[in-house]
């Protein structure tokens, strides 16, 4: 064992289990570093501290490394689950990791949508079809998942066009008396008023599924057969029905090119990795027609790969294109069903695609060098993870480019713009109430959401937004100023508040002043405020910037890459202050509405106090006696308004 490492730590390490487990490296600040699973706990875990690292990335991890943490499990697939559970919950800085994404949209065909007698009866008999996200209900049939929104709501559009099946929600269809246009234009069969039968409809209802299922065939020729019988009855009307239906079925898949493939469900990956950064493109096959895809960038690839690379000397390190792919398929399948197939661009792991098997419950397949058609959907999506990977570099390469241009416009420091920090304050009100001050933060060239902050102003005059900006600057920055007092001018400690390296504030010279004041209090680099001035006529391009230390305005120029990066900045500090206004705004709605729910508040009186008192904030604030001297409003009644807005 290397020294440098606590007695206990490297007890811990001996005493291990030649076990499958799932091993946690965490730092002395108890932050997580790694999460790995092993076959042989020992064994794998025992290699980080027997071997020398140097200066590798791996070196850096192990180095840092203060206690160990394991659990112990039956099997390697379950060690390769759990460890990507933890990974997506905890993001340790040395594992590849995809960060959740919007969950995926379903086609939703509802069941029973009303609980009373004849209404759930006739909601029953005619399912509705929907664009559906979030939990399953076990009420209704859903199909998917599909990869955006446009897939689903094309999906409805085409079931329209054949089987007109309604779209409508259950309260508009329980109290229409005449079709609506959809029915104009034979796009529905106008159940809302018994144009249809039950029956009829449920055939309808059927055979759109079977469509989903990608049960093309058996359903175009149950439909051909139908027809025939209706026609040998000499019921020509119903023949010429299902003779349409099958016309417009038959468009509708020579249009939609359903694939001729005996696969319904299946997802192709495709991985591509340069310069640092990786592109998942994941394609979805659905009812055996291709749905279109989505591409999927994850983190710590470089840090992560260094440390998979080294991890067994025994086995031959996997490419990194694999070790990404590993990533995607164990976390990206945490919460999303497993479709019965998948066409991968890497080999997978056997023990993998048993994991997934268990979890899905069903028996899951793994194709690496495809033929056919299942080779023509993997080119497919191997072309458009290049194009996804293309994109992101020119972007961040654009992205840093205008990092360095704002640093050498404002002589900021250069040598590691990466760290390069910057924080933009805006301020929004409603007609001077609900007013919200929003933070946005920007380093490593993006902007950083999970680091804004809005603080909710009050104590003083509305609308007055240069005393909004003095509150605000000073709770943001008061604590900086302890910090570095407390550090005595040098850098403050890991973990403390830090000052970024520029404050932007959206606005001219009276909001450049009022940050300076507060700055000159705090004792904090004036040099590092900057304003955002509208320039002549507020066109966009045209802003100036004005400076707390007393330097010239600047007006960068409307196409310098540093004013676009400002104006990014400044746009989504905007763009969340009025976000969080509107939020504010819509809780004092909501509040209104909890007046006029108190026993003996009409409409007449909820007026009157809101009149009186100017607004549902002053109602709140008034005491029994000003309630009660409302025109109206009796002292038992003011006492129990009081009560419950308090």
């Amino acid at each position: 064992m290397q020294d440098g490492y606590s007695e206990e730590l490297l007890a811990q390490v001996v005493a291990l289990p030649p076990l499958p487990g799932v091993y946690r490296y965490f730092d002395a600040e108890g932050a997580l570093l790694y999460v790995g699973k092993a076959r042989n706990l020992k064994k794998r875990v025992s290699s980080y501290f027997t071997k020398q690292h140097g200066g590798t990335r791996i070196g850096h991890m192990v180095g840092k490394i203060a206690r160990l943490e394991t659990t112990v499990v039956r099997s390697e697939a379950e060690a390769l689950l759990l460890e990507n559970n933890l990974i997506k919950s905890q993001n340790p800085k040395y594992n590849i990791l995809f960060r959740d994404d919007k969950s995926y949209p379903f086609l939703k065909i509802t069941g029973v949508a009303a609980k009373d007698g004849q209404g759930e009866a006739a909601l029953q008999r005619f399912p509705r079809m929907a664009y559906y996200r979030g939990s399953i209900d076990k009420r209704h049939r859903y199909f998917g998942p599909y990869p955006n929104s446009w897939a689903v709501k094309e999906t409805i559009q085409l079931l329209q066009k054949v089987f007109r099946l309604r779209t409508c929600e259950d309260t508009v269809f329980a109290n229409r008396t005449r079709p609506c246009l959809l029915y104009q234009i034979k796009r529905c069969t106008a159940p809302c008023v018994g144009l249809i039968a039950p029956e009829v409809y449920a055939q309808d209802v059927a055979h759109a599924e079977a469509l989903l299922r990608g049960e093309t065939q058996a359903l175009l020729q149950e439909l051909e057969a139908r027809m025939m019988a209706h026609a040998d009855r000499l019921e020509f009307e119903q023949a010429a029905e299902l003779r349409n239906q099958i016309t417009a079925l038959a468009r509708v898949l020579h249009q939609q090119a359903v694939e001729t493939t005996s696969d319904k469900d299946v997802d192709i990956l495709a991985v591509r990795v340069q310069g640092g950064r990786a592109c998942v493109n994941l394609a979805m096959v659905r009812g055996g027609r291709h749905l279109g895809d989505r591409a999927y960038f994850p983190v710590h690839v470089e840090d992560a790969a260094a440390v998979y690379a080294a991890e067994d000397a025994a086995a031959a390190p996997a490419a990194v294109e694999q070790q990404v792919q590993e990533a995607f398929i164990a976390q990206h399948y945490i919460g999303v069903p497993v479709p019965p197939l998948l066409i991968a661009s890497e080999p997978v792991d056997k023990a993998l695609a048993q994991a997934l098997a268990e979890q899905a419950g069903q028996r899951v397949g793994v194709v690496h060098q495809p033929r056919g058609q299942h080779r023509t959907w993997l080119d497919m999506a191997r072309q458009n993870a290049d194009l996804q990977l293309a994109r992101l570099l020119a972007e961040e390469g654009s992205q840093q480019a205008r990092t360095r241009a704002l640093a050498e416009a404002l002589d900021l420091p250069q040598e590691d713009l990466d760290q390069l920090a910057i924080e933009c304050f805006d301020i929004s009100h409603t007609a001077g109430e609900a007013t919200q001050a929003s933070c946005v933060v920007f380093h490593h060239h993006k902007m950083q959401g999970s680091e804004y902050r809005r603080y909710k102003i009050e104590g003083i005059t509305g609308g007055d937004d240069y005393a909004a900006m003095r509150q605000v600057l000073q709770r943001r920055y008061a604590k900086v100023a302890q910090a570095l007092r407390e550090a005595g001018g040098a850098e403050p400690a890991a973990g403390q508040a830090r000052l970024p390296d520029l404050v932007l504030v959206d606005g001219g010279k009276g909001q450049v002043a009022m940050a300076r004041e507060v700055f000159t209090e705090l004792g904090l680099d004036l040099a590092r405020i900057v304003g955002v001035e509208k320039g002549e006529g507020r066109k966009v391009g045209l802003e100036e910037l004005v400076f707390a230390d007393g330097r010239e305005k600047v007006c960068l120029g409307r196409d310098s890459a540093a004013l676009m990066l400002v104006a990014q900045i400044r746009d989504e500090a905007h763009r969340f202050a009025i976000t969080g206004m509107r939020a504010a705004r819509a809780k004092v709605r909501v509040g209104g509405s909890r007046l006029e729910d108190i026993p003996g508040i009409g409409p007449k009186k909820r007026a009157r106090l809101l009149q009186r008192f100017g607004g549902v904030r002053g109602v709140q604030d008034a005491s029994a006696e000003d309630l009660a001297s409302v025109e109206g409003i009796s002292r038992e009644l003011a006492e129990e308004i009081y009560r419950v807005l308090r």
